[in-house]
């Protein structure tokens, strides 16, 4: 998982700069007025910080997915181990367990 989040925090990452530039050069090498040219930047802006923000959330949902999916393994190994065990514990294991 950790190799596929960095892939795509690099994409990500990749489109917002090639966005931030694209939308910069164009804004500069357009022959509006000042003020026309002011509220295209900051529609571009704005268009920049939703798709950040779809991102972001795509982002965090992936992990909360992936978080979840990783705690319903653990939880089922753990019983997995519960099973196996049986209750039974080494004297020595208990002794410690009970100073605790």
């Amino acid at each position: 998982m950790e190799n596929s989040n960095s892939g795509v925090g690099k994409v990500i990452g990749a489109v917002l700069i090639g966005a931030a530039i694209g939308g910069i050069l164009g804004v500069l090498f357009a022959p509006d007025k000042g003020s026309k040219t002011r509220e295209k930047i900051m529609d571009k802006g704005h268009d920049l910080t939703d798709s950040v923000k779809e991102k972001f959330n795509s982002l965090i949902s992936d992990l909360k997915r992936e978080a979840q999916h990783t705690a319903e393994n653990v939880k089922g190994a753990v019983k997995e181990e519960a099973r196996n065990f049986n209750g039974k514990l080494p004297e020595d294991r208990v002794k410690s367990s009970q100073t605790l």
